[in-house]
């Protein structure tokens, strides 16, 4: 089964994200909200988790969640709440070509809309080579 540690942090299914308690009040978010957080590449939604642990202006995403995308208003959003899709694909030199994408400039607002599950667990269909038409 999938790993109970990981579930066990998730907030309505999605990747938890730590945010300033004061940050969250000036956005109308509250502790277990699913906020939609977003930049010019993209979107996911992720689970509020009030903390002062975080400064105001920072917020912590982990990158636990597998991706599970959807298209939410126009723009390619994961549901379960993976980072990469908010964050630039560009390595960190030619060098190295290490990931940049623990840091980004986001914005975070409040997910009002209706609450897409998370399908990532879910098999997929397997169609066999017998129902598949050839033409």
């Amino acid at each position: 089964m999938w790993a109970p540690v990981s579930l066990d942090s998730k907030v309505q299914g999605r990747e938890p994200i730590l945010i300033n308690p004061a940050d969250a009040s000036a956005r109308g978010i509250g502790d277990g909200d699913v906020v939609r957080v977003f930049s010019q590449r993209g979107a996911c939604l992720a689970g509020a988790v009030l903390s002062a642990a975080v400064r105001p202006g920072v917020a912590q995403l982990a990158t636990g969640a597998w991706y599970d995308p959807a298209d939410i208003d126009g723009t390619p959003t994961c549901i379960h709440g993976n980072p990469n899709a908010v964050t630039e694909d560009r390595p960190t030199s030619s060098l190295s070509q290490g990931c940049a994408g623990q840091q980004a400039r986001v914005e975070i607002e409040l997910f009002t809309g209706p609450l897409p599950p998370v399908r990532v667990h879910e098999p997929p269909t397997i169609v066999s080579r017998a129902t598949v038409e050839v033409a």
